[in-house]
């Protein structure tokens, strides 16, 4: 069984700051990559960030300059810093990670829950 909690979301004003987290535990032999998604209301998921074994990144457009990803792979956690934060940057954000559980075993993908933010005055 392999679980991912997000934690961190919660309402911020325009211009704030949020520091999300996700911590995957259970069985986990390797984790591949993770990467933070986000949903709107009414709007597709889309990709916010992510980050591979090697510490390589990549970025929406509408992120950069603004979120860094990270990862601690000791904790098998992942972090989104969102900085200058305005109200189209509300959404549910969650975090999936491409995870092997055993040795030899397939990579499957993992969810979490999702943690909202919300950006208003």
């Amino acid at each position: 069984q392999v679980q991912l909690v997000e934690s961190g979301g919660g309402l911020v004003q325009p211009g704030g700051s949020l520091r999300l987290s996700c911590a995957a535990s259970g069985s986990i032999f390797r984790i591949n990559a993770m990467a933070w998604y986000r949903q709107a209301p009414g709007k597709e998921r889309e990709l916010v960030a992510a980050v591979r074994s090697g510490d390589s990144t990549n970025y929406a457009d509408f992120v950069k300059g603004r979120f860094t990803i990270s990862r601690d792979n000791a904790k098998n956690t992942v972090y989104l810093q969102m900085n200058s934060l305005g109200p189209e940057d509300t959404a549910v954000y969650s975090c999936n990670a491409e995870i092997v559980r055993h040795w030899g075993s397939a990579t499957n993908i993992y969810w979490g829950q999702g943690t909202q933010v919300t950006v208003s005055s």
